[in-house]
């Protein structure tokens, strides 16, 4: 046993991890009868790095997402998040873990008959089910005005959001606990293109003030160039390279060249280059 695991859970959650790579996956593998999703999949992500993930359909980028946090137990290998293994702990072992981080999953999935702010409120009478109602909600408060909504949208249902609100909602649940590691999958769906850049903006924000991992599973070729540091490509059942977009271009995998080679991969890069740009010049004269 090493001497992270014998940390008391109640200690070990107040602690910020230290470490170069928060998450750990060797040799994962995931099946589903006679589907192999995974196999010998390994990744690491670098702590404080906003990592993107791609794949073509069916590679299994959520189920990949689902086996880190706790969600779908895997096959075979192993996976370790803040040092610690999750793929065969207790509950009660995983409990220093799991409050560590915030999910967002497609669609913001809030429960449709609490507010915004009761669902903020979910994460943290989950675990901290002493704290008092008005520090409660004075957090859930902070947390929706963090995520970019206003702070009537705290008594606000979540038929009453627009999708974007749905998606900035979810964002701040997902902060409730002030997490290290944020997971997001595919946040920008559905937006328009100024929505979309506005949550790009947002995201990259919250990484640099609050010092934050970010998993983000997208298709965003936009989101990729504008705010990722490194990307991870899935193929053929396990990641098959990870890198910047500069050193993926420099494979010739038939995948990663047609992904960011092609029409929107050009139009997205093209994007970057006009806002590099359209900068203003800033130094002294």
């Amino acid at each position: 046993m090493s001497e992270i695991d014998e940390i008391d859970p109640d200690d070990f959650r107040h602690r910020r991890f230290r470490g170069d790579y928060p998450i750990v996956v060797e040799g994962l593998e995931n099946r589903f009868g006679d589907q192999v999703v995974h196999e010998d999949l390994s990744l690491q992500v670098r702590r404080r790095e906003i990592l993107g993930v791609v794949g073509g359909s069916g590679t299994g980028k959520s189920v990949l997402m689902r086996s880190i946090i706790g969600l779908q137990t895997p096959s075979a290998g192993e996976i370790e998040v803040f040092g610690r293994s999750i793929t065969n702990a207790e509950p009660d072992q995983q409990l220093g873990v799991r409050n560590r981080w915030g999910v967002l999953f497609q669609g913001g999935a809030l429960f449709s008959t609490l507010t915004v702010g009761e669902n903020v409120e979910v994460p943290l009478r989950q675990f901290y089910p002493d704290i008092e109602e008005d520090l409660l909600h004075e957090i859930a408060r902070f947390k929706v005005m963090l995520s970019g909504l206003p702070e009537e949208a705290v008594s606000k249902y979540p038929s009453e959001l627009s999708g974007g609100m749905k998606k900035r909602a979810g964002l701040a649940r997902a902060l409730a606990l002030d997490p290290e590691l944020l997971f997001l999958d595919e946040p920008t769906a559905g937006l328009d293109p100024i929505g979309a850049a506005n949550f790009d903006r947002l995201t990259l924000e919250l990484r640099d003030t609050l010092g934050l991992t970010v998993f983000l599973i997208t298709h965003d070729l936009d989101t990729l160039y504008e705010i990722c540091d490194r990307v991870a490509v899935l193929a053929d059942k396990k990641v098959i390279a990870v890198g910047t977009i500069d050193e993926l271009l420099a494979l010739d995998h038939p995948w990663i060249q047609e992904y960011f080679n092609g029409p929107r991969g050009r139009a997205a890069l093209a994007s970057k280059a006009r806002a590099k740009m359209d900068k203003p010049a800033t130094g002294g004269a």
